[in-house]
């Protein structure tokens, strides 16, 4: 039986930078099923959070640990940012990527890539180069090798911020049916409606603080916070 790769403790993480506090101190536990949503304005450490639980990002202080060892962690999560990565071949390819460097046969990923990138609407441009796809089929692209290897955890880093609201309703069923397949998903985001239609809890970050963190309705209906009321309001925050 494979061992569960979560519960993920956060335990007082710090990321300084130039001797800048950017993150922390914080302590926060990711369990469960489902997508948990990171909001507050920018610059409130949502990135660094995001990138320091998957290991992208060393905590200056503090603690993370997996349920597993941290290399085995590392091999069952995945990571896909604002502004995806794109390898210089085709989309066939580029979603391949991860099970080439896993050994899998090429034939093989091929034809696992292909499934999968029909599955999330690239079916008629796999031989194309991923070059000179839309941002919105770029950023299924990086979906799709993502979740190639299906990772028992998702990070995504605001992955609709510069898509049209088509694009954006294609991403969010992909995320949906991830979810669906067992895939625990930490994104973050500015929507505050993709945060309604998606979040299971939302954690609110403000400062390199996590101010708050609840279920979804609680959160847009009753925030603990003042700083979550007025972020909510629109108004701007110190």
């Amino acid at each position: 039986m494979v061992a569960p790769i979560l519960p993920l403790n956060l335990t007082s993480i710090e990321v300084r930078r130039s001797g800048r506090t950017i993150l922390g101190p914080l302590s926060h536990r990711l369990e469960g099923r489902g997508i948990s949503i990171l909001m507050g304005p920018n610059g409130s450490g949502k990135t660094t959070l995001l990138k320091t639980m998957h290991g992208i990002e060393r905590p200056t202080r503090g603690q993370i640990d997996w349920q597993i060892t941290a290399e085995e962690a590392r091999l069952r999560q995945a990571f896909v940012f604002q502004t995806p990565t794109i390898l210089r071949r085709s989309v066939l390819d580029n979603i391949a990527f991860p099970l080439l460097l896993r050994g899998v046969p090429r034939k093989s990923a091929q034809t696992t890539a292909a499934e999968l990138g029909e599955k999330v609407g690239l079916g008629k441009v796999l031989q194309q180069s991923a070059m000179v796809l839309s941002g919105g089929e770029k950023q299924k692209l990086a979906l799709a090798r993502a979740l190639i290897l299906a990772p028992d955890v998702l990070f995504l880093d605001e992955p609709c911020a510069n898509l049209d609201s088509r694009a954006t309703r294609d991403i969010e069923a992909i995320l949906c049916d991830a979810r669906d397949r067992g895939t625990r998903i930490v994104m973050a985001t500015h929507d505050h409606g993709q945060a309604r239609r998606l979040a299971d809890e939302i954690w609110f970050l403000h400062a390199g603080k996590l101010i708050e963190s609840t279920p979804k309705t609680q959160f847009f209906d009753a925030p603990q916070s003042a700083m979550a009321r007025a972020y909510l309001k629109g108004d701007l925050l110190p």
